[in-house]
């Protein structure tokens, strides 16, 4: 899909210089209603501070912020094995040239998103819930379709363009809440030009609610179309359509808003927006096509996982409509379905559950203890008694000091590394 990666590139540049059109209109008619001359391009030079340094912040450390809004925190190999070696299996099925950073979010909705301006800094997280809920190949799709987002550059695009958002919104709020709480009368000191305030006050005004809208709109429209081609890549890196379709039913038949408080800037890049509750809306504002739409094109790939499959899946879903380039489809070869992965029969949901909370226990630094009974003890780093009785068994144990001690002493020095 190189062509696509080219391409999306090229339409990734020329939308963001559309979506920066957006706040240089709104800056000038900000300035022109409170000053008529020479208020305009100051409101446009105004506009474009804000935009640049927003976009500064993004490229210098875009993802870091992303990550911590989200509340994910890294994991290593260690930590989470089987996660890691499924990433690690995508990464070489997509051809990324480095092993993206693995994050875990604690949270019982399961979900996933992955942020990177480049593949070199690419990372993906997936939630506590996710790694609960889903099996082998599940998981799969939904890595492979964030390593798909990007391959295809949809990361760098969605980045920058919820940055020109963010601008339109700040400078929009910023100017009505002024209207409210000023005079909201320009300086104009001749006839003519206050005239002109006034009509570029309303212009103004009508910009300040219109503006955030039309730079939604058309960041949503681009969000749904790469939503379909990260699809269709996570099924030709797995080479199992059905794994990503049955990741989604569940995934979406789980969602909880109010149990999974997220950003709104970060929403649209998870697999399933996590503010649309369902995944259903087809609205003008939705982020994401509608789930089940995408199932239905991951299940009529008849027998094969090309991005030619995915295509003729799409257009006999869309009313002969296509969503793969020719010249992709033109080199595009045909990819066999692979065989389901083997059922684990002892990983019953409560395992599964368990051997997520120990992941998120691991990177905590949390002490392990063990009682005859069977019971686990997971001890937090700060606790300070010297023992502990088993809720089960009501067996007391000396609390390992040591090594909460030690992982204390880890924890202090990592502080004073950062400080």
């Amino acid at each position: 899909m190189w062509e696509l990666i080219r391409t999306n590139k090229r339409k990734s540049t020329i939308l963001i210089f559309l979506l920066a059109f957006i706040p240089m209109g709104l800056g000038y008619a900000i300035g022109f209603s409170i000053q008529p001359q020479g208020g305009g391009i100051f409101g446009v030079a105004v506009a474009m501070v804000i935009w640049i340094i927003m976009m500064l912040a993004s490229v210098a450390g875009g993802e870091r912020i992303l990550l911590a809004s989200a509340h994910a925190k890294q994991v290593k190999h260690d930590d989470a094995p089987q996660l890691f070696n499924i990433v690690e299996e995508m990464k070489i099925a997509s051809g990324l040239p480095n092993m993206p950073r693995v994050y875990i979010i604690d949270s019982k909705v399961p979900n996933a998103f992955a942020v990177g301006l480049n593949p070199k800094r690419a990372a993906v997280a997936v939630t506590t819930g996710l790694l609960a809920r889903l099996n082998r190949d599940e998981l799969q799709g939904v890595i492979a379709h964030e390593l798909g987002h990007i391959t295809n550059r949809d990361t760098l695009f969605m980045t920058l363009a919820g940055v020109t958002v963010g601008a339109v919104i700040i400078m929009a709020d910023l100017y009505l809440r002024g209207m409210i709480y000023g005079s909201g009368r320009s300086r104009s000191s001749s006839k003519n030009s206050g005239q002109a305030a006034v009509i570029m006050l309303v212009v103004a005004l009508v910009l300040s609610i219109l503006a955030p809208l039309l730079a939604q709109l058309l960041y949503f429209a681009c969000s749904r179309k790469r939503e379909y081609l990260a699809d269709a890549s996570s099924a030709q890196f797995t080479r199992y359509p059905e794994g990503l379709a049955s990741a989604l039913e569940k995934i979406t038949s789980s969602q909880d808003k109010k149990c999974f408080k997220v950003n709104r800037a970060v929403a649209p890049m998870f697999i399933i927006n996590p503010l649309s509750a369902t995944g259903k809306s087809k609205s003008l504002f939705s982020t994401h096509p509608a789930t089940q739409d995408r199932i239905i094109i991951l299940r009529g790939m008849a027998g094969n996982a090309s991005i030619t499959a995915y295509n003729n899946a799409y257009k006999a879903a869309h009313e002969n409509n296509e969503i793969i380039g020719n010249r992709d489809l033109e080199t595009a070869t045909d990819i066999g379905i692979r065989k389901e992965s083997p059922k684990e029969s002892s990983k019953k949901p409560a395992k599964q559950w368990r051997q997520a909370q120990d992941i998120l226990h691991k990177i905590n630094n949390y002490a392990l203890l063990s009682c005859v009974c069977g019971l686990r003890f997971k001890i937090p780093p700060d606790f300070q008694k010297k023992t502990i009785k088993c809720p089960r068994c009501g067996k007391s144990h000396d609390v390992p000091i040591a090594e909460i001690a030690a992982i204390a002493t880890v924890l202090n020095e990592v502080g004073k590394t950062v400080k």
